[in-house]
């Protein structure tokens, strides 16, 4: 039937499998939760070996780092049953009725995307970045989601049949931070799979700091214009792509280039700060992605 599939790194992840298992033994089906966590060595790991006191379940620590995609593939390559439900370590099960709601939305899909959302109320000012991108940009209603069926699936809190994942896998080539979900959501896309969105989010429990946000989002700039040279993505999926190639067609990628040197460090300023602004961030993105030195 299911196989529970939980990244980690760096987290007590417990709490999230206790809340899963009884859930799927509430719903009395077959089921297995697998948790990894990728080469973290954390001491959090003496509450995550717990999870193998319950049914069903296991924890295992890696000795060598896989990154994000290979822990995901791992996960999956290891798997048994016919469905496999990724969910992030750091995510909060927030409806009680959670995993009958997958199991109720099945029929005739490849995947099933319940969706993400962040606190109403931010943990810290610290955190503000992460959690107004999340909480303003990227945080969608099913029926918002179904607009863009595969530019909107995220592969936290993602229902999806093992054939169907066998198809694609995460690229493990790629080792950088970023865009993992884009090229694999484009990938279903030239498949045409079958998606349902549908309102069962789960809630972003560990919300990245101002600088290691900026620095991760530095990072996924750098991932998506490798992609794009590399062909593993098509222009007309991505926004940002789409007028980063109108900015470089019009001449004007340089202009763009240059006032990004020149702000950068304003910009930094504002967006590690208390009150950083998404205005601002945006051309933070832009000018970055403008600044990346291409190999053609």
């Amino acid at each position: 039937m299911l196989s529970i599939l939980v990244p980690l790194y760096n987290y007590n992840v417990y709490p999230l499998v206790v809340e899963l298992h009884k859930q799927c033994m509430d719903c009395i089906i077959d089921f297995e939760i697998l948790c990894q966590d990728d080469a973290s060595q954390s001491s959090l790991n003496v509450y995550n070996e717990k999870v193998n006191v319950l049914s069903n379940c296991s924890f295992v620590s890696l000795k060598e780092n896989l990154a994000h995609r290979g822990n995901r593939n791992s996960l999956a390559e290891q798997a048994k049953f016919d469905y496999l439900l990724f969910i992030d370590g750091d995510s909060i099960i927030i409806h009680d009725n959670f995993i009958k709601k997958y199991i109720d939305n099945l029929q005739d899909f490849d995947v099933v995307y319940g969706g993400r959302l962040h606190p109403k109320k931010c943990p810290s000012e610290n955190q503000k970045l992460r959690w107004k991108y999340g909480r303003f940009i990227e945080d969608k209603s099913a029926l918002n989601r179904k607009k863009k069926n595969y530019q909107s699936l995220l592969f936290n809190n993602t229902l999806i049949k093992k054939d169907c994942f066998n198809k694609v896998k995460f690229d493990k080539d790629i080792k950088k931070y970023g865009h993992d979900d884009t090229q694999l959501s484009y990938q279903l896309s030239l498949l045409q799979v079958k998606i349902n969105h549908i309102e069962n989010p789960v809630e972003h429990g560990d919300i990245d700091t101002n600088l290691v946000y900026l620095n991760k989002t530095k990072e996924s700039l750098e991932n998506l214009i490798l992609l794009y040279e590399e062909e593993k993505i098509d222009i007309e999926f991505v926004r940002l792509l789409q007028l980063y190639q109108f900015l470089k067609r019009t001449k004007i990628k340089y202009i763009f280039s240059k006032i990004h040197s020149a702000f950068e460090h304003y910009l930094w300023q504002n967006l590690t700060g208390k009150s950083p602004n998404l205005f601002l961030f945006n051309w933070f993105r832009i000018g970055y992605l403008c600044s990346i030195k291409q190999k053609n």
